[in-house]
Formats: C-alpha cells, sequence, structure tokens
C-alpha cells in the first residue's frame, strides 16, 4: 500500500505542534473528545433537514477505552464519521479544519456550536504516540475505511470493517523514557480525572470501563473488582441551568468540587450575559483567606471554558489585582483563542467581559456591605488589605472604584464603619477627617496625640494595617474632606485658652525651648509647647507628608529604607514636669540635658520606635533616681 506524504508545510507544522504548541502533554485527550463532541454534533444538525434521521440524544456517546498490556488507548464516538476523502482533506492536510467548514456552511441554522476549528487538535495525539489509527465510518455509507500514520512521515487509507457509524481512533501509547511517563495516560484515575478536568461539561456522555469493589457473594470480609461502564463526565453545567431551579446548596456543591476552598463561599453571582459578548459565569466570594494568598505564589484568574471545555485554569485576565480573591469560572463562545486552544488572544471580547465581571462583583459587595453587614465584615476582615493595596496601586487609579467599600475601625462607634458614615456624622465645625495609626487599637487608643482631637469630640479611625496610612494618601480626600492624622503639626482646630496659654509659656520660655533643640540637633526639627496634650508629658508629631508609622513600614522592608519623618517633639506645658524643666534650665543645664534625653527617648517608646543606646537610657534613669 502506498504511504502518503504529508505536504511539507503540513509536515514542518506537525512537527511543531508536537514539539511547542501544547504546553502539557494531557491536553491530547481534551482535543480528540472535543472532536468526538463535534462529531455527534453534527449528526444533530443533519437532523434538522433530514427527516430520516432522528436525533435521540441518548444513543450519542464517547467512550475512552485503556488496554495497558498492549499499551493502546482508544477513543470512540457514534458522531457523523467521514467519508475517505473527508479522512484524506481532515486529516491528511494539517490545520484544514472539517469543523470549521461545517460550521460556516451550517451558520444559519439553529443547534450547538462546533468546538474544533483549527484543525491541529487531532494530531495533539502524537505527543503520548508513537501511531495512531482511525477507523470511520461516515453517516449513510455501507464502507468504513482506515487513515494511519506513526506522524511526520505519511499516512495512509485503506477500507476497512466497521459495523457502526462513528469514528474509533486507536493510540499506541509511548513507551516510558527516563524523563517521561506515558503509562500515565493508560490508568484509570489519571484518564478520568483528565476528561474531569477538561471536558467534565461536554454535553454528551463520555463513558469509561470502571474498576469497582464489592463483597464476594456469601462473604461480608472478602472483595472482589468488578468493571462496569460509567458516565464519567456531569455533561449539564451548573451555568447553563435556570438561576430559579438552584439552590445555595447546588453553588456550594459546585465550589467544593471545582475545589475553589475549603471553606463555604460568603456570596455567589451567577452571570447570564447576552449582549455585545455571550458568556456564562458563576463567581464566588470566599469567606476565608487561603493560606498563600498574600505570597508571590498565589495565582489570582478564573477558570476560562469555551463551549464548555476547559481552556485555561486560572485566566489571570479576567480578575484585576484588588478582586483577586474571587474564584469561579466563565464560559463563552466569542473568545478569540489561539491554535493550541490554551492561550487567549487579547481582545475586544476579552476586555469586555473583564469590565463586567469587574462591575459585577463590585455591585455585589456593595449589595454585601448594605444588606448583610456581618456577612460583609467577615469578608473584609479576609480581603479589607487587598482592597487598600487595590486603591494604593496604579497610583490611586482605582480608589473612585473602591473607596466606598473601606472598613475602619472608629474610636466613638468601637466598630468598623465607612467613610461615608463617618463624613456623615461629622459636626459643622470639623475641618478633617482624623485618623490615628498604630500596630493596634489597643495601643492606637493610648496615643497621647490623639487627646486634643478626641477632646473636641470628632472621631477618629484608626489605622492598624500597614497599607492603611499610604493607601488614604492615594485617596487624600473624600466627599471634599482631607484627612488628618492626629500626629500632624497642624491638626486644624481652632486654639482654645489652654492653648492660647501653651503659645504665651512657649514664647515666654523661648531660651529653653532652643536649648532643648539644640540638645536633641538631628533628633527632631523642633522642641515646642504643646496644643494636643492634656495629661501626658510629652509626645511625637510630625511636619510633612512622612508619618512615624509610615517610617516604621519602610524601614522594615527588605531594601531597608533609610527614611526619617520630620519629628517635633511637644511638651506639655501644664504637666508638672514642665516645672522641672524650667528649673533645671536656671539652675543646672547638665540636668536639663538629661531631662531632655530621657523625654526624648519616653516619646520614641510611645510610638514604637527603637531606643538609639538603650544602656545610656538605663543610665539616664539611674541618674535621676540617685
Amino acid at each position: 500500500m502506498e504511504k502518503k506524504q504529508f505536504k511539507a508545510e503540513s509536515k514542518r507544522l506537525l512537527e511543531m505542534m508536537i514539539n511547542s504548541i501544547y504546553t502539557q502533554r494531557e491536553i491530547f485527550l481534551r482535543e480528540l473528545i472535543s472532536n468526538a463532541s463535534d462529531a455527534i454534533d453534527k449528526l444533530y444538525y443533519k437532523a434538522l433537514t433530514d427527516d430520516k434521521l432522528v436525533f435521540n440524544k441518548e444513543d450519542y456517546y464517547v467512550k475512552v477505552t485503556a488496554d495497558k498490556a498492549n499499551r493502546i488507548l482508544t477513543i470512540t464516538d457514534t458522531g457523523i464519521g467521514m467519508t475517505p476523502e473527508e479522512l484524506e482533506n481532515n486529516l491528511g492536510v494539517i490545520a484544514k479544519s472539517g469543523s470549521l467548514a461545517f460550521k460556516q456552511e451550517n451558520e444559519a441554522k439553529d443547534g450547538h456550536n462546533i468546538i474544533g476549528q483549527f484543525g491541529v487538535g487531532f494530531y495533539s495525539a502524537f505527543m503520548v504516540a508513537d501511531d495512531v489509527t482511525v477507523r470511520s465510518r461516515a453517516y449513510g455509507s455501507d464502507e468504513a475505511f482506515q487513515w494511519k500514520s506513526t506522524g511526520a512521515d505519511g499516512y495512509t487509507i485503506e477500507p476497512c470493517d466497521k459495523q457502526s457509524v462513528g469514528t474509533e481512533i486507536t493510540l499506541k501509547i509511548k513507551e516510558n523514557t527516563e524523563d517521561d511517563n506515558y503509562d500515565e495516560f493508560l490508568e484509570e484515575y489519571r484518564l478520568k480525572s483528565i476528561i474531569k478536568k477538561y471536558s467534565d461539561f461536554i454535553r454528551y456522555p463520555i463513558k469509561m470501563d470502571i474498576t469497582s469493589h464489592r463483597p464476594k457473594e456469601g462473604s461480608e470480609n472478602e472483595f472482589e473488582d468488578f468493571v462496569e461502564e460509567q458516565t464519567v463526565n456531569s455533561m449539564v453545567p451548573i451555568w447553563r441551568r435556570n438561576k430559579n431551579e438552584l439552590t445555595n446548596e447546588d453553588y456550594e456543591k459546585f465550589y467544593a468540587e471545582k475545589r475553589y476552598g475549603f471553606d463555604k463561599p460568603l456570596k455567589h453571582i451567577h452571570i447570564s450575559a447576552d449582549g455585545a459578548v455571550v458568556y456564562n459565569a458563576i463567581l464566588f466570594i470566599p469567606e476565608n483567606t487561603p493560606f498563600d494568598y498574600y505570597t508571590k505564589e498565589y495565582e489570582k484568574g478564573l477558570e476560562l471554558y469555551s463551549n464548555g471545555v476547559l481552556i485555561m485554569n486560572k485566566c489571570a485576565d479576567l480578575l484585576p489585582d484588588y478582586f483577586s480573591f474571587v474564584k469561579g469560572m466563565v464560559d463563552s463562545e466569542d473568545l478569540s483563542l489561539n491554535i493550541s486552544r490554551e492561550l487567549l488572544q487579547h481582545d475586544r471580547q476579552l476586555t469586555l467581559i473583564a469590565k463586567n465581571i469587574k462591575n459585577k462583583i463590585k455591585g455585589q459587595l456593595q449589595s454585601l456591605l448594605k444588606d448583610e453587614r456581618e456577612k460583609y465584615e467577615t469578608f473584609y476582615k479576609a480581603f479589607g488589605r487587598q482592597l487598600k493595596y487595590g486603591v494604593y496601586s496604579d497610583y490611586g487609579a482605582n480608589k473612585e472604584l473602591l473607596q466606598d467599600l473601606l472598613l475602619f475601625h472608629s474610636s466613638k462607634e468601637k466598630k468598623l464603619v465607612t467613610l461615608d458614615e463617618y463624613v456623615s456624622r461629622m459636626p459643622e465645625d470639623q475641618k478633617y477627617i482624623y485618623y490615628a495609626a498604630g500596630e493596634s487599637i489597643e495601643r492606637i487608643e493610648k496615643l497621647p496625640q490623639a487627646e486634643l482631637v478626641a477632646d473636641k469630640g470628632y472621631e477618629i479611625l484608626y489605622f492598624t494595617d500597614d497599607i492603611d496610612e499610604f493607601a488614604i494618601k492615594m485617596i487624600m480626600s473624600y466627599k471634599d474632606k482631607e484627612f488628618k492624622s492626629v500626629s500632624s503639626g497642624d491638626l486644624g482646630i481652632e486654639p482654645d485658652e489652654a492653648e492660647k496659654a501653651a503659645d504665651a509659656e512657649e514664647s515666654g520660655n523661648k531660651e529653653l525651648f532652643d536649648f532643648m533643640n539644640e540638645t536633641l540637633s538631628g533628633k527632631v526639627t523642633k522642641v515646642r509647647a504643646s496644643k494636643r496634650l492634656k495629661s501626658h508629658p510629652v509626645c511625637l508629631s510630625t511636619e510633612g507628608e512622612l508619618t512615624i508609622e509610615m517610617e516604621k513600614i519602610l524601614k522594615a522592608m527588605p531594601n531597608g529604607q533609610d527614611v526619617k519623618a520630620d519629628k517635633i517633639l511637644e511638651i506639655n506645658v501644664n504637666h508638672e514636669v514642665f516645672q522641672s524643666l524650667k528649673d533645671a534650665f536656671a539652675q543646672d543645664k547638665d540636668k536639663l540635658k538629661l531631662y531632655t534625653g530621657l523625654l526624648y527617648n519616653q516619646a520614641l517608646l510611645i510610638e514604637g520606635l527603637p531606643l538609639q543606646d538603650p544602656v545610656d537610657f538605663t543610665n539616664d534613669i539611674c541618674k535621676i533616681m540617685v
């Protein structure tokens, strides 16, 4: 029998495809099953115009059979089959797609979409097989034909015996090598897992002979193996079912089956879009943070299907980073796939879907915040940090989208509040949205700097995440109200009589403050009388954009940025310690130096900043004790 040669271009394409187009060998099974599904779809189309053909869906299926002993894997379908001319045209010319041609000829007809349109999927079989045999009998024909090839060296076509209409593809699986294990494609559990992963929602049954165990007849302790034919795919995906027919339990079961997480989802979003782009999606907002969520190893993205066939496990382009916690899938017929159907072309359809999904997620979170506050706070404790990163990243480009989703602990409400809730309670005379930053709520509540703001009756937002201040700097203002740290040099509060008296004390003791300022030269930018302290003797405030908390965070980063906030040492002139300072200035300048150093180190400790010399500090304490 004469062996026919692939055309030179086709031969090169086959060699390239076997070695480089597909990134994972297991893809071959997805491609062959998709082709089998297309063959059955073609019979369905045929039935629309052929009165002689009655399409009974129960009669159509794909079967996968493994013969480990002989290293044979067989994929059989009950589809339309191929004539010798179609074998020649579809399999003898690489990248000539019979499915694409059929789709173009039948675009006006109702029915299912055809999956395979590139004409290369079939040849992925050569990644795992030494030779491939195709036996096919076309609908309406009494004859069957066999196509056989060992790869790039060519193929043969000859008559064969096949009793039923359809196609049978037989793969002679390669022998193992030191680097490659081909046995896995003959293992029952492995084949089943590949089918479930990629082809679970093919619309026809995919059958396999599955080995199970049962008690031996007449025995309670002995078991025997038996083989039975089972359908291993789900066929009808949940996202194509009517939403009204589905319960929360259905969505939770799907979440668990797809292994999106070990928790239960807080909320799901079921989208059936039929507009500029047609797609279905089911999205989940998880309850708990994945263990690796805030690491470089975490991979965001949604599962992407095209006509029920899994194309990508993690399509990152469908989710913005700030919503990377969302799990789920998207299925669309409108996607522009590349030749291997493993990657997407970046085009208008993908952009439209991603934009729609982003808005749907935002809407769901807003609804959760408004109507199910407790659930939203559970979500926020897990993923609020990510929303703040979203506000900070890209130079604040997404702040308008995300700022209404942020929550911060309130000094007055003693719970998490939104920015809108804060502003709605502001007194008329309050100019700024005040906040205080620290490691914990407990530490912030003890901050001396917050005394004046709290005494005025103003609400303070507590920032306990390292990203909080950086995010707020990007927002800058909310509803025309600027943010102001309680540690800021200028709090924007009109001075009362006590505060005016502090100004007078500073003016009257200018030489004292100048002396202290000189003593702390290089450590602070200024020493002054405090207008904010009520009961505490000393604190640090800052000038400029960089706060003390921001300084600590930046210094803790791996590159160890040597940044410093412009610090001001503030002295409470109404505290008894101030009289000791005045006495020391008048009588003993060395003692004043000692007091100044102690107050400065106390202020550092209050802020959680390291002391430059802890030994000197402890020695100085001992000096005032003797």
